[in-house]
């Protein structure tokens, strides 16, 4: 008996099988927050931020333009990261790491 052959599935549900199987819709939920910052926090701090990555454990690590700037997003640390969780579209996000852009 030949082997039966497989009906297409649209590429959306194909690449999520893979990712769920592989192990990694994890992470690549977890890396959704990088394209929201900018919605997230708005365009003043977009300007002088830019998102680099997600840690498994929740740390996001953003370069800041200036150390003034660095300094005022540190305060603001706990309000950043209660309006990116407040999405709901990425893995929730427990601290944010400020680094100066190079």
């Amino acid at each position: 008996m030949p082997p039966r052959k497989r009906q297409p599935e649209p590429i959306a549900a194909a690449l999520e099988n893979f990712l769920e199987d592989s192990g990694l819709s994890e992470r690549v939920r977890q890396a959704a927050v990088i394209p929201d910052w900018g919605r997230a926090v708005g365009s003043a701090i977009s300007a002088v931020t830019e998102p680099l990555s997600v840690t498994a454990d929740g740390t996001l690590f953003v370069a800041v333009k200036t150390h003034a700037w660095m300094s005022e997003l540190t305060m603001m640390e706990r309000d950043l990261v209660r309006t990116l969780n407040a999405s709901g579209r990425h893995a929730p996000i427990r601290r944010i790491r400020w680094t100066l852009m190079r």
